[in-house]
């Protein structure tokens, strides 16, 4: 068998929207204990994502048939007078048992294909910052603090290529 032939070891990651048949799943994706003061609950951003109607994007990642995430982005939106509108990932938990595992960066890809495709050039996100927080994390994937705050949050943008 050739490699492209060969099954592959990792099953298929993917987003799914959060649907009746899924919303149990999702509510039940929680991250670790010592990160629950850094992200809202998925119950929140549920809350916040129909409140916010358009402007939010929820879906849930899956790893084969198991849920493993969550993650909600928000598009051109303008958050202060005179700015230009931004987009990015506005939430992101990721399960606890799922981490490390590449979930997290598999969102966030995902954030910034649908940002490209809808003619956007970079990705924003915030953060709580300081131990244990995720600033390593969007580091990685090159985002790069901007030296603004958006409430209690340090804000980071990523260029898209």
């Amino acid at each position: 068998m050739s490699p492209a032939t060969e099954p592959s070891s990792v099953p298929a990651l993917r987003l799914e929207p959060v649907t009746p048949e899924n919303i149990d799943a999702a509510l039940e994706l929680k991250v670790r204990p010592d990160q629950e003061h850094l992200v809202a609950p998925v119950a929140r951003s549920l809350a916040e994502a129909y409140a916010y109607g358009d402007t939010a994007w929820p879906w849930l990642v899956y790893d084969g048939e198991r849920p493993v995430g969550f993650l909600m982005a928000f598009f051109d939106v303008v958050f202060q007078p005179g700015d230009q509108p931004r987009s990015g990932l506005w939430r992101l938990n990721i399960a606890a048992d799922g981490q490390g595992r590449g979930y997290g960066r598999f969102a966030v890809e995902q954030v910034a294909a649908e940002i490209r495709r809808r003619g956007g050039t970079r990705v924003c996100v915030t953060y709580v910052p300081g131990e244990g927080g995720p600033a390593g994390f969007y580091a990685r994937l090159g985002f790069r603090p901007t030296g603004g705050r958006s409430g209690d949050q340090d804000v980071a943008e990523l260029e898209l290529a």
